[in-house]
């Protein structure tokens, strides 16, 4: 954390505005908790990235609580024109505050943790050209500077933010998302940690999608492990021996969830 504090300090300085992007399934989760300490003052914008895997519904209501955000999909595009349409607004007010006009265009610096789609974001506001520009007045030797399609200027800063965590909870959203590698957590708990809490918040898609009756009985009542059970039976993940392959089936739910194949899902509920 304190290198990204040093980056941010010397970074910020260099622009005028601040776009943070989180994954809008997660939109408290992947964001890191400083920001707000780091960029204090400064006009920002956060994107909710990845809105098309969202539950449409909730990401309304995170809207309206954050109040500054807006909804993206950077691959698609999907939000970019009404992104700019605020960083013209951003540059209006910049404009009108600056006595001497120096006709400069408006400078931004985009942050986010590894897997939030920053880089996508980056390559659809550049038009994924990332031309460099040139050394001159005002902007510092050594920094990369990227034009975007609206003629405004992108530091390139990639990496730079990870969140500090140490909620349990964070960390297996964060897990879920595909933000932090499988290879470093329990593939079958992680699995069967979502498969608990779809069953529990999204139960129609979880049986849609994957067929089940057994592990939801009239009662409503059910557990993850049971569903989970039913889903390797379904998809026939079955080891000699008819044992259940656990790993395989988290494996196969963590994708689906990831790609959007379950269904529209936010992890988390934006207060009331």
């Amino acid at each position: 954390m304190k290198k990204t504090r040093e980056l941010i300090d010397e970074h910020k300085k260099l622009v005028d505005a601040v776009c943070e992007v989180c994954d809008a399934r997660i939109p408290v989760s992947s964001r890191n908790p400083l920001i707000e300490e780091l960029i204090s003052g400064m006009p920002r914008i956060l994107l909710l990235n990845k809105s098309d895997l969202a539950d449409e519904s909730a990401t309304k209501k995170w809207i309206g609580h954050f109040g500054n955000a807006l909804a993206i999909n950077a691959i698609s595009g999907q939000g970019i024109n009404a992104l700019f349409k605020r960083l013209d607004r951003i540059a209006a007010d910049k404009a009108s505050a600056v006595a001497a006009k120096t006709h400069m265009p408006l400078r931004l610096m985009i942050v986010g943790i590894p897997n939030s789609g920053k880089s996508s974001l980056i390559n659809r506001l550049t038009g994924r050209r990332a031309a460099q520009v040139g050394d001159r007045p005002g902007i510092t030797r050594g920094k990369q500077w990227l034009t975007m399609e609206n003629g405004m200027q992108l530091l390139d800063t990639p990496g730079i933010l990870w969140p500090k965590f140490e909620d349990q909870q964070v960390g297996l959203r964060l897990a879920f998302c595909g933000s932090i590698k499988n290879e470093i957590m329990d593939i079958a708990d992680l699995g069967l940690e979502l498969i608990r809490l779809l069953a529990r918040d999204y139960p129609e898609m979880l049986k849609d999608r994957y067929a089940l009756e057994e592990s939801f009985p009239a009662s409503g009542q059910t557990d993850g492990l049971s569903v989970m059970e039913e889903i390797a039976r379904k998809r026939g993940f079955l080891l000699p021996g008819a044992r259940i392959d656990y790993e395989r089936t988290a494996h196969t739910v963590l994708d689906e969830f990831r790609s959007g194949k379950i269904g529209r899902i936010t992890l988390e509920t934006p207060p009331a």
